[in-house]
């Protein structure tokens, strides 16, 4: 079994909008968490979809399940204080309703639209084959290490350089024991599930994806994913 658990729990502060939380911004009428679930809705070893949404949104999330007919959305919990509670909230509920050892869970942004039943399929394969895929882009510029004094520290070799995106994919059995582990140890903030699973000892295996793989955070982000969905309606991108 696949499941994808799809975290939307943000309120989208740095996207600065007053009207709605980012993942509910639309784009050529259709709201971008709708853009991003579709991808797993249509691909065919996805089982199951569990989404971690802003408690406030859930009866509105669910209308636009019923609206876009997302038939393999199975829940939709409440989204947690920080990014990793959302995600802990979603994994402990696909664990609930997909209990075998075997089962895939693709953890995903709701708001990281541009991903593809390919880089789904690899993803599942990667795990199956290793124990664990996170998806990263090459880098495209060089990054920067600095000390707590906020003073160059080090700086990377772009070519050994990687930009962790999403999925970030693991055994469901795997990441809900080590999301349960890092809150008894009082861990409940780490930016995301790599980091979280590298605490723990974790040497992931990757599989690239393009540098459109894109988190819309700010407006900016937003403007980007409008315009390259708009290049792709009219066939002018592959």
């Amino acid at each position: 079994m696949n499941v994808a658990v799809i975290f939307a729990g943000g309120t989208g502060r740095r996207m600065k909008t007053s009207e709605k939380p980012k993942q509910f911004l639309l784009v050529h009428g259709k709201p971008i968490i709708v853009h991003t679930v579709e991808i797993f809705e249509t691909h065919p070893d996805i089982d199951g979809i569990v989404i971690a949404c802003l408690e406030e949104y859930i009866g509105h999330m669910n209308d636009l399940v019923y609206r876009y007919r997302l038939d393999k959305v199975k829940a939709i919990v409440p989204g947690g204080r920080t990014g990793q509670l959302s995600i802990y909230n979603g994994v402990k509920k696909a664990a609930e309703l997909y209990e075998d050892e075997a089962t895939v869970a693709l953890i995903h942004d709701g708001v990281r639209p541009f991903i593809d039943h390919d880089l789904i399929s690899r993803n599942i394969e990667c795990v199956k084959k290793n124990g664990s895929c996170i998806t990263c882009a090459p880098a495209s510029e060089t990054f920067v290490i600095l000390n707590e004094d906020a003073e160059v520290d080090h700086i990377m070799n772009r070519n050994l350089s990687q930009s962790a995106k999403a999925p970030q994919s693991f055994y469901l059995h795997d990441i809900l024991k080590k999301e349960e582990q890092a809150l008894k140890d009082g861990y409940d903030d780490m930016i995301d599930s790599v980091t979280l699973m590298c605490h723990y000892g974790l040497k992931p295996a990757i599989t690239e994806c393009g540098s459109d793989n894109i988190k819309i955070t700010t407006p900016n982000d937003f403007y980007i994913f409008r315009a390259l969905y708009d290049a792709r309606e009219n066939s002018q991108l592959d």
